[in-house]
């Protein structure tokens, strides 16, 4: 069955917002409207604080409240993207500085607790629209806290889908999976998709040009109007016609925008994704079921649908032929399959994409490796793991950082200071981290941090 695509595009009322930041808020109190605000501090726990984004409207009525987990604990990143999305629905859009990759399901608990029980406490929270959303391991904890609490009505999980060990079953929130087509978790998106279909969850997966990374804005306007359409679907919130015709009117361009360039799996999910959001608030939604099952019988439409299926299986089998070559330093292998991929990834064709895929999920898997290794100051492993790391993704700063603390075990700091740099170049500036990291302060001096960090300010 085929997936549900993106290209929604409401109006976005851009309003008069700032993005300014501005000093941490620690007391109660107002909260300035229109303004984003990176730091406020939890009121019953000083150590955890929140980025928070009140739209130009005010907040005189209680407006739903949307909160995102980033996956490196920076709130104000996601609140920075989609504020103008805040403004077009009139949502408080709330980031977690705390809810960060490698916690505990019970720390991811207390983070919940503390940042719910705080804008509770100083904004005015329409309780019957609470929803969560969430990018790459901030998915999981989105969803998460979406199992674990009822009064949460939706999850939006980009890049990643449910915790690990959790099946799809009928869910009292909506689910709205995102993934770029070069995202390396696509497939289990697309995998979790179908199984949602046998259940009486509402859901939707939303597919953008891109890699794993936040949706762009665009794409992430579409999450927003499924959130206004499942509202209306439960009677939270009035019909609004002007809204509804809009969506399909939009929806309808995109249809014949990719039925013209002959994306007829596009045009497809176009109306798997606006069928269920129409139905019983449009009479559009016959139009969009009509094109489906025209579309469904097109030789054309089933030859491209076979292709992908094709190299879906494809992708997954190559997966598991890496595996055997992960617990063992294997570097000529590696060397040869980076080069096959690299020579063949690009996001212009469905198998271009594929490789694309493929190439980030053995990122990932080499920062696991590399991360776990360190670490475990298992330094011959991990400097293994590390130089395949470079290979696969040369762009990637934490990869260079790896490099540069296994230099600095070994005594070399005109190394560890290039790799550093290297990493700088790539978009490392966690001067914290450089800092306190105990194998530079070990160099006793040999190493040039102020250099470092110069340089991360150029940058």
């Amino acid at each position: 069955m085929i997936r549900k695509q993106v290209g929604l595009a409401c109006a976005l009322a851009l309003g008069l917002f700032s993005f300014a930041q501005r000093p941490p808020v620690r007391s109660p109190g107002l909260l300035p409207a229109g303004k984003r605000i990176d730091t406020v501090i939890c009121s019953a726990d000083p150590s955890q604080s929140y980025a928070i984004y009140i739209p130009s409207m005010g907040n005189r009525d209680p407006l739903p409240v949307l909160f995102f987990f980033d996956p490196h604990a920076d709130g104000s990143l996601p609140l920075a993207k989609y504020a103008p999305l805040a403004e077009a629905y009139g949502f408080i859009l709330v980031g977690s500085n705390n809810a960060q990759n490698g916690s505990d399901w019970p720390v991811y608990e207390n983070i919940w607790k503390r940042l719910y029980d705080d804008v509770q406490a100083r904004m005015k929270v329409n309780t019957r629209r609470i929803y969560v959303c969430g990018f790459s391991g901030g998915a999981k904890v989105a969803s998460y806290i979406a199992l674990q609490h009822p009064l949460v009505k939706a999850v939006i999980a980009g890049g990643a889908g449910l915790p690990d060990g959790v099946a799809a079953v009928n869910f009292p929130f909506s689910f709205t999976g995102m993934a770029g087509e070069g995202d390396m978790n696509l497939t289990d998106l697309v995998a979790l998709d179908r199984a949602l279909d046998r259940t009486s969850t509402r859901h939707r997966m939303i597919r953008f040009d891109g890699k794993h990374e936040w949706a762009p804005l665009g794409s992430m306007n579409l999450a927003f109007a499924g959130l206004q359409f499942d509202a209306m679907h439960q009677g939270i919130i009035p019909k609004q016609i002007s809204f509804i015709n809009r969506y399909a009117s939009k929806s309808k361009m995109r249809f014949e925008s990719d039925i013209r360039e002959r994306r007829l799996i596009a045009a497809a999910r176009e109306c798997i994704l606006s069928i269920p959001l129409l139905e019983g608030l449009s009479v559009e939604a016959a139009w969009f079921k009509q094109k489906e099952a025209s579309l469904t019988e097109n030789k054309q439409f089933q030859a491209q649908l076979q292709e992908e299926e094709h190299l879906l299986d494809q992708e997954q089998q190559m997966k598991r032929a890496y595996l055997p070559h992960f617990p063992i330093y294997d570097k000529p292998y590696w060397i040869q399959t980076i080069r096959d991929l690299n020579k063949n990834a690009d996001l212009h064709s469905e198998e271009g994409r594929m490789y694309q895929r493929l190439l980030a999920y053995l990122s990932l898997a080499f920062y696991s490796l590399s991360n776990h290794f360190i670490a475990a100051d298992e330094n011959i492993e991990a400097r293994h793991s590390v130089e395949i790391y470079t290979l696969v993704d040369p762009a990637n700063s934490e990869a260079w950082y790896f490099s540069a603390v296994l230099d600095a075990r070994e005594g070399l700091a005109p190394k560890t200071e290039a790799d550093l740099l290297r990493a700088v170049d790539r978009g490392f500036n966690d001067k914290k981290r450089l800092t306190q990291q105990a194998e530079f302060q070990n160099l006793d001096g040999k190493l040039d941090l102020a250099k470092i960090e110069r340089q991360m300010q150029i940058h």
